[in-house]
């Protein structure tokens, strides 16, 4: 089992956000996803960024990381798009993240020190063509730390894995779900084998 502090995305926690972590939850995990919009949603990234910025990017960063400070430190780190900020901040920052899954975007390591922690596992899930997928920084990401894996989909969908959304693509939010778990199937498995326990 792992547990896991999953961010919403610009538009909001939607319904699609919510469904996904009940379906992590359904493999197993534990799953803590709070709104950080205090209920509001938005029809299009657009204006999810608008009302994120008049927020302020760093008052969404420091809600996020309060999220973090009554749990334990072992966690898997998931943001989907603008919720990867405090996802990888937690992830590169706060010591004993179990792994770190950013979905729709990646931050410039710049941005949090510069350097990926060494042994920490990792995958960034984008489409190719994505204007806001942050593709280049996701390649310089995995430039620098082996640990994580890159995978681009076909398409230029931004938040595909959202089912709740028009630009939802079922087959690679799918696929998306499918490397989730069994990333975290792995990140249970190896912290089973480091403890002695004998698996099948």
């Amino acid at each position: 089992m792992a547990e896991i502090l999953l961010f919403h995305h610009a538009q909001g926690f939607t319904a699609g956000v919510q469904a996904f972590a009940d379906d992590v939850r359904a493999a197993g995990h534990v799953v803590h996803a709070h709104d950080l919009y205090d209920g509001a949603t938005f029809g299009t990234v657009d204006e999810g960024v608008a009302h994120a910025r008049s927020l302020g990017f760093a008052v969404l960063q420091e809600r996020g990381e309060q999220l973090a400070q009554d749990l334990p430190a072992d966690l898997v780190y998931v943001g989907f798009s603008m919720g990867c900020m405090p996802a990888q901040k937690l992830a590169m920052t706060r010591p004993g993240a179990r792994g770190a899954l950013l979905l729709h975007s990646a931050i410039p390591l710049s941005e949090f020190g510069g350097t990926w922690p060494d042994g920490l596992r990792g995958q960034i899930h984008v489409m190719e063509d994505d204007d806001w997928g942050d593709v280049p920084d996701a390649r310089e990401l995995v430039a620098a730390a082996p640990e994580v894996e890159l995978f681009l989909y076909p398409g230029s969908a931004h938040l595909f894995s959202d089912r709740s959304l028009a630009e939802h693509d079922e087959a690679a939010a799918t696929l998306l779900r499918q490397r989730v778990l069994v990333f975290l199937a792995e990140l249970d498995a190896g912290r089973a084998d480091s403890s002695g326990t004998t698996r099948p």
